[in-house]
Parts: C-alpha cells; sequence; structure tokens
C-alpha cells in the first residue's frame, strides 16, 4: 500500500504550523509537492515580501521540511551557511 499525497504532505509540512502553511499558501504553495519544487531561499524571500514580519525561523522551518530535519536543527547547525547565503542573495534577514 502506497503512501498518499495526504500522507507526504503532513511529513514535509510537519515543522510548519497552521500560520506558517496560510503564509504559504497566500503565496501560493499549498502542497508539500509545491514547497519542495521551489529553493527555501526563494520562498523566504518572497514570504518576507508578503509579509516583513517572517522570522529567519521560517526559512530554517522551510529547510527543515524539504529536508525532513527538525529546524531547530537547521538553525543550529547551518546558521552560519544560512546567513551567509543571504547576504549573498541580498535579502537581510530578519
Amino acid at each position: 500500500m502506497g503512501t498518499s499525497s495526504r500522507d507526504r504532505d503532513a511529513a514535509v509540512l510537519r515543522g510548519l504550523g497552521p500560520k506558517s502553511r496560510m503564509l504559504l499558501a497566500s503565496i501560493g504553495i499549498a502542497s508539500a509537492d509545491a514547497l519542495r519544487s521551489r529553493d527555501p531561499f526563494a520562498v523566504y524571500a518572497a514570504l518576507r515580501a508578503a509579509d516583513p514580519s517572517v522570522s529567519l525561523n521560517m526559512l530554517y522551518a522551510l529547510i527543515g521540511a524539504t529536508e525532513d530535519r527538525d529546524w531547530r536543527e537547521v538553525a543550529r547547525n547551518d546558521r552560519t551557511r544560512i546567513l551567509l547565503a543571504l547576504d549573498a542573495l541580498g535579502i537581510a534577514p530578519d
């Protein structure tokens, strides 16, 4: 028996709460496949453009969701790499 689309979405989006999912939907991302098909940094930039109060934690959660990692692990282990990538892209973190 295969995994349903709903189960896959739940697994990928597990680190994203209702508010985060609502924000994603506001920029046209309503499924795990839609999220996986986009670069997390581009998604973060779009979210920040739509709502400047979106924090760096959202980027950690986006990366965690697409890599099946807890956002806190991403923040702890990848913070410097992420901040450097944001700087290179000209995106100011919160």
